[in-house]
């Protein structure tokens, strides 16, 4: 049963849909041909269509109903390859181009949160908003030292808005897992909780800033990747006050190649990067679509925006980094072996069968430059190996999966002649070579050793300790052992003692039985 407040959402959602027009563009679709008749259902239809682009009407849409929508906006702006280009362009502008809330709103929350007012806080303060997104605003200003700041305030009223949006999402998936096979295959109610998860830490700049400065120290004097400083002082759960970096919008193609960006380099750092983050960090920046993502020429990047970011288990990631060295190497069975070792498919599933069907999937796209893959085609391989197989989707993994779709697009926008296998193959070849080579094991016992030496006076108590334990169980076994021996005598004893028993009884009752024959009176 939906709750009033998710059919009221639902209702509005509707209503956002049928205003910008988009009733006209999904009946178009092929799939909804043959309700098209619905369409004479529509107020547009009579009260006249809109004359907006498609583009411009999708984009207004995911704007009007909220952070969730444009969070979905901004990802799939960062696939142009999957998208008409009309749509794509359009989409691009929810990156940063959100609608601003007014200035004085976000004057309030400063203060508010702050305690102060903007003049004793700031020097300077821009009431003009340098960028809008789907979950706060940022504001340029100067502090009373002279450092140039970035101020990013959280969206008033947010908080509610997204609440109601993913009760409404767990409404959807549970009435998919109900309704749908492939639902319960997909794990959607999990893949909603994890996605809640991630969308409500946003909500916390606090904790967006440690995550800055953990990626920070992570990359400290790096000429791959620079991030910003956080000014702790003056940052809140509703406002974070960072360095202002100036660096070419990631995005921006045309003004890259004015200043001599060296492209190649670019596309080859951002996987390195990637890679880095997940696999010798095991802490990654997850929302890497390009308006996060800035260039420094001719080739460092400079990223924002550390809301979401993401970790995995230590058999996660050891079982990602064996999966993708299997696949840059072809090793399909082993690939597929792997799948049903973890239970990612069922156990019963052929080995060769599922080596084939991967085969199928993977080898077309191998030693191909990005521009020559059709990835909407492998999209749609990929999900029909899965539905055969009855793969599991695994909810913990999508955030690492959104970032490397992320990743992908963003290598197609800036050298579509990348290799991305040649270039992630190298990197994973050291990291197993440091993590699970002699050198590595060598490296972890130097790391234990003084713990080891610590426990070095104890050892002959720790023996003596186990000797005497060890003899006290021998005792007691043997102990054990002669009640057995016992008991089994005293059973013995007791079936012969009941043996005889039954024996007399059964010779008292024949002779009663006897005596009462007829003719036999003695």
């Amino acid at each position: 049963m939906i709750r009033p407040k998710t059919l009221m959402r639902l209702i509005h959602i509707n209503w956002v849909m049928m205003f910008h027009g988009l009733d006209e563009i999904v009946l178009k679709t092929r799939l909804f041909r043959a309700i098209r008749f619905l369409a004479y259902c529509s107020p547009n239809y009579w009260l006249g269509r809109t004359t907006l682009p498609r583009g411009v009407r999708i984009r207004k849409t995911l704007e009007d109903l909220g952070p969730i929508y444009v969070k979905f906006g901004q990802t799939l702006s960062t696939r142009k390859d999957l998208l008409p280009e009309d749509i794509a362009e359009e989409l691009v502008k929810l990156q940063d181009k959100v609608p601003p809330f007014p200035a004085e709103t976000a004057r309030k929350i400063i203060e508010q949160q702050l305690g102060q007012t903007l003049g004793e806080a700031f020097a300077e303060f821009n009431p003009t908003p340098l960028a809008s997104a789907s979950v706060a605003q940022v504001h340029t200003a100067r502090l009373h030292s002279g450092e140039q700041v970035i101020v990013k305030v959280l969206r008033p009223d947010i908080a509610g808005k997204i609440h109601s949006d993913v009760a409404l999402l767990f409404e959807f998936a549970k009435l998919a897992e109900r309704f749908w096979p492939d639902a319960r295959r997909l794990r959607a109610v999990e893949i909603v909780a994890e996605f809640e998860k991630t969308i409500l830490d946003e909500l916390d700049l606090v904790r967006e800033a440690a995550n800055a400065s953990a990626i920070r120290s992570n990359f400290k004097n790096s000429e791959l990747l620079y991030i910003p400083e956080i000014h702790w002082p003056l940052t809140r759960r509703k406002v974070l006050v960072m360095e202002r970096i100036y660096g070419i919008p990631v995005g921006d193609i045309d003004a890259l190649r004015k200043g001599d960006a060296d492209f190649k380099k670019l596309a080859e750092r951002g996987v390195e990067i990637f890679f880095t983050q997940v696999f010798r960090d095991n802490f990654f920046h997850a929302d890497m679509h390009p308006g996060n993502i800035f260039v420094q020429l001719p080739d460092k990047y400079l990223a924002v925006d550390f809301g979401i970011v993401g970790s995995l288990s230590d058999t996660d990631q050891r079982y990602l980094a064996e999966n993708f060295l299997a696949f840059f190497n072809h090793d399909y069975r082993r690939v597929a072996q792997m799948h049903i070792e973890s239970g990612w498919v069922p156990s019963t599933t052929r080995v060769e069968e599922f080596e084939a069907a991967i085969r199928a999937v993977c080898e077309p796209i191998f030693e191909k430059p990005l521009k020559d893959i059709s990835f909407g085609l492998l999209l749609l391989r990929l999900f029909q190996t899965a539905r055969r197989f009855d793969m599991v989707v695994q909810p913990q993994l999508v955030l690492l999966q959104k970032t490397l779709l992320n990743i992908e697009g963003l290598g197609r926008q800036l050298y579509p002649e990348l290799d991305l296998w040649q270039t992630a193959k190298p990197f994973l070849e050291n990291w197993f070579k440091e993590r699970m080579g002699p050198s590595a094991k060598l490296k972890e016992l130097l790391a234990k050793l003084p713990e080891i030496t610590e426990q070095l006076p104890e050892i002959p108590n720790l023996v003596l300790h186990a000797l005497q334990s060890t003899a006290q169980m021998q005792q007691q076994i043997q102990h054990h052992q002669r009640e057995m021996v016992l008991l089994r005598k005293q059973l013995k004893s007791n079936n012969r003692r009941s043996l005889w028993a039954i024996l007399t009884a059964a010779a008292m009752i024949s002779a009663a039985l006897i005596l009462q024959l007829p003719g036999l009176n003695y």
